[in-house]
């Protein structure tokens, strides 16, 4: 590809209240394990510019609540998206049976166009002792739905820039199949690692 192009991709972290998507998230962008727990209400949002297979991408990151009381305003964010994150909690089973309901309502939001909608599944917290979901378990949910599965831990900064960067690879795959959206006034030498950090208005930290 034309290494002076320029894509724009919309991604969104979800999963159950708890399960460290912030956490995830600032260790990808800010390189910090973010230990203030504050409940998201809403989205916030990130912003990384990477170089990935010779195309400056911008990825637009939403970090979205996963309290059930906000699941309605919440999943208002995933339309427009180009790839999502499932994540979980390791050491709460719970987080990890609520996947099949946090998938259902992003594809049930985002109607897919082919190729299908690229998503990732992140079991996080694995620096955690108190284990309740077996890798093999979490594992085979995967492999049935044909998604990738990475066990990392946003504390220790096990596995997550390999997560977000998979993903990325496969937004910008399915998005160059029927043309990406091309940014203006990008940096030309789209260095790895910088980024911006964006709030939208329904963005609101719980004290």
């Amino acid at each position: 590809m034309n290494p002076r192009k320029k894509v724009d991709l919309k991604l969104i972290i979800i999963g159950a209240l708890g399960v460290g998507k912030t956490s995830l998230l600032h260790q990808y962008v800010h390189k910090t394990f973010y230990e203030d727990y504050q409940t998201t209400l809403g989205a916030s949002i990130l912003s990384k510019i990477i170089i990935l297979d010779d195309t400056t991408l911008k990825l637009q990151i939403w970090d979205t609540g996963g309290q059930e009381r906000f699941r309605s305003m919440v999943s208002t964010f995933y339309k427009g998206s180009d790839g999502c994150i499932l994540a979980f909690d390791v050491t709460d089973l719970e987080s990890f049976e609520a996947l099949d309901t946090w998938r259902g309502d992003v594809l049930a939001k985002t109607i897919p166009m082919e190729p299908s909608y690229p998503m990732v599944v992140l079991g996080n917290k694995i620096d955690l002792a108190d284990r309740q979901v077996p890798q093999e378990v979490a594992q085979g949910w995967c492999k049935e739905k044909d998604i990738p599965y990475f066990e990392v831990s946003a504390k220790n900064d096990i596995n997550v820039v390999q997560a977000f960067e998979m993903l990325a690879s496969r937004a910008l795959s399915r998005v160059s199949g029927y043309g990406g959206i091309i940014l203006q006034g990008c940096p030309e030498d789209g260095k790895r690692g910088s980024f911006r950090e964006q709030h939208t208005g329904l963005s609101i930290e719980a004290s």
